[in-house]
């Protein structure tokens, strides 16, 4: 008899790990996927046009609360923990349920989820979400191309939307980005890479996504998600930690993971964080990881028009995830807001509606910022109603996207930009001639 499993997951690592072991596995029935930290997601079916033959009817697709039920209903005998961004004893406290309930607990390594691609791929990953993947990401694909190689980013996945429409999803302008209804999420990770002239692929099927990118690039550049690692066998494995956090790289799942397989660290944020923390970082990257290069680097920020923001009273909002399940309590905007003379920063709480009200009660530590949490439309509008709540002069937005292009607000408002510097030697350019060379 096959073995009855559930997968745990956020609509992303857990479709991977189906996909690539147990899609077409006899020996194991998938009888649910439970869903959580992303809003909205459950209630839906994974389908069975990405499913398979062993599953006509579908997958069904629940909210993570309902798991220990869900064992004892169909009787469970294995739960697959796939999502990312916990802490360890979070982990455990998971799998102690799932035991009490009867069922054994796993989590998948790279063995039977990665992809072998036929094409090099450097993979970008972290310690925790907000370390700066994105800029780290960026600045790996501008060399890549300075040394002549076609590069496309195959970003972690962010489905949530209509399953079938977005299996192998490609993005190469902004047209792209409205015809596949992309959500503030998906454009902050695709947007910035769309306007360096890279394309970007993305969706559920991540072998059908990597066979073709293959068609149309030199080296496959992976731009992992949260603290993930990556669904392809790399042939360079960066990984970024931030200093800000000292400790959370042994003490995350599965940010552990990248930092013990890194073949490169960078270290980021290091102009703004404390130098002792640097030094902590530094030392508990090498125990975990004695053979992995460390880079050093910043992230400066720049802003249209700093004097706009002096002496006045602004509203800061950043990355969602970077605050919410990232546990940062500040950003690119915060930073700059401070350097740049805001005379001070409001409290958006008093202002916040509906769903980002809920994400303020969920994450009570993102504090004073307002995430720029959009999943889905109706999200996206109750953002734009706080925004245009909020009784400030000025909006300073630390997202990596124009946001005004998906929210119209009723104030002024100035950008944060953030680009990755390199401190010293080596580079990541020096690795990377190291390991490829120059385009012949």
């Amino acid at each position: 008899m096959p073995i009855k499993t559930i997968i745990m997951g956020a609509a992303g690592r857990d479709f991977h790990n189906f996909n690539t072991f147990f899609r077409r596995n006899r020996d194991y029935e998938v009888v649910a996927f439970t869903a959580n930290q992303i809003p909205d997601i459950e209630g839906r079916l994974y389908p069975t046009e990405l499913a398979g033959d062993l599953y006509p009817n579908g997958i069904p697709i629940r909210a993570e609360e309902e798991l220990v039920d869900l064992i004892k209903k169909h009787a469970v005998e294995q739960v697959v923990f796939a999502y990312s961004d916990v802490p360890h004893e979070y982990i455990m406290h998971k799998a102690s349920m799932v035991n009490a309930a009867g069922a054994d607990f796993r989590l998948m390594g790279t063995k039977y989820t990665q992809v072998k691609s036929t094409k090099p791929v450097v993979s970008v990953c972290a310690v925790r979400t907000g370390s700066g993947k994105s800029q780290t990401t960026r600045r790996v694909s501008l060399i890549l191309r300075e040394m002549g190689y076609n590069v496309a980013a195959i970003r972690h996945p962010m489905p949530y939307g209509n399953l079938i429409r977005q299996e192998v999803q490609r993005f190469a302008d902004y047209d792209d980005l409205d015809e596949q209804e992309c959500t503030i999420e998906e454009r902050e990770e695709y947007e910035p890479h769309i306007d360096n002239g890279v394309i970007v692929y993305a969706g559920v099927d991540y072998e059908k996504i990597v066979r073709r990118a293959e068609q149309e690039v030199d080296i496959v550049l992976w731009d992992g998600g949260n603290n993930d690692f990556p669904f392809y066998v790399p042939d360079l494995q960066i990984v970024v930690a931030d200093p800000h956090r000292p400790g959370h790289e042994s003490t995350y799942h599965p940010g552990e993971v990248n930092a013990r397989m890194a073949d490169v660290f960078v270290i980021n944020k290091v102009d703004t964080a404390d130098a002792e923390n640097v030094i902590k970082l530094r030392e508990s990257l090498h125990k975990l990881n004695p053979n992995a290069i460390q880079i050093e680097a910043a992230s400066p920020l720049f802003v249209d028009d700093p004097e706009a923001i002096r002496g006045k009273r602004v509203l800061v909002v950043e990355d969602g995830p970077t605050l919410t399940h990232g546990e940062m309590a500040y950003g690119a905007g915060y930073v700059a807001a401070r350097r740049f003379g805001a005379k001070e920063i409001v409290d958006p709480r008093p202002f916040a509606v509906g769903s980002i009200a809920a994400t303020y009660a969920k994450y009570p530590t993102t504090g004073t910022i307002l995430p720029a949490m959009g999943y889905g439309g109706k999200q996206t509008k109750e953002l734009e109603e706080t925004i245009n709540k909020a009784d400030v002069d000025m909006v300073v937005i630390g997202t990596p996207i124009d946001l005004s292009r998906v929210v119209k607000m009723n104030k002024p408002y100035q950008r944060v930009r953030y680009e990755l510097q390199e401190i010293g030697q080596p580079t990541l350019k020096d690795v990377l001639m190291r390991k490829f060379g120059a385009k012949k």
